[in-house]
């Protein structure tokens, strides 16, 4: 899940390469790369823009790897106390260009993120709607010391946890039926991981919803 910020992510294109050979890039909001100091600092460590066309060109014309937060902004707004929500049921389209690409998916999941801030919430969903039609987070929270806009809270860990890939075959134009099929098996495989390792990080007894 996204939570206020992916902290545990923010590095990692740099770290990608003590893993193997080929860079991770991360992707992100477009607006974010037009700020000027942010986006030079996050294009100088491979970000790139949450856009199918830069997703593609990463993945098959420079042969490297890209990371994806599913839920994105929708994320942001998903908190819980005893449940976990990922906001990617609908989430099909990195499906389809993996497929185009026949590339893998791996699922990767941040037990943590969702703990870092504490997130205002209106009950009518009016921010998160105006959230995603502008495509940036309206998102008010609280950090540490419960300061508005604050640092993260000190005591929540951030713990990435790899799942087994979904391999996808090459295919130039998948269908509904295949997207949905392998669409189906990355959900499986995102629950594998979370219920693997959740008693490991304390959260024994939370469960993961998909919406």
């Amino acid at each position: 899940p996204h939570g206020v910020a992916p902290i545990g992510i923010t590095a990692y294109p740099v770290w990608s390469k003590l893993f193997n050979d080929k860079l991770c890039h991360w992707t992100c909001a477009p607006v974010i790369l037009q700020l000027p100091i942010v986006s030079f600092f996050m294009k100088s460590v491979g970000y790139v823009p949450a856009k199918a066309k830069s997703i593609t060109d990463t993945l098959t014309k420079k042969e490297e790897n890209i990371g994806i937060i599913l839920d994105g902004i929708a994320g942001m707004f998903q908190q819980r106390q005893h449940e976990e929500i990922a906001h990617i049921r609908a989430r099909k389209g990195i499906v389809k260009i993996a497929l185009r690409a026949g590339v893998p998916i791996v699922p990767v999941y941040g037990f943590g993120h969702t703990s870092l801030y504490r997130v205002v919430v209106d009950p009518f969903g009016i921010l998160e709607f105006l959230s995603a039609k502008l495509q940036v987070a309206l998102t008010p929270f609280f950090g540490r010391w419960g300061w508005f806009l604050g640092p993260p809270v000190r005591k929540s860990a951030v713990c990435l946890c790899l799942g087994e890939p979904v391999d996808c075959p090459q295919m130039d134009d998948p269908s509904k039926e295949d997207i949905d099929k392998y669409h189906k098996q990355l959900l499986e495989h995102y629950e594998q991981v979370f219920d693997q390792h959740k008693a490991a990080y304390g959260w024994e007894d939370k469960k993961l919803k998909f919406a």
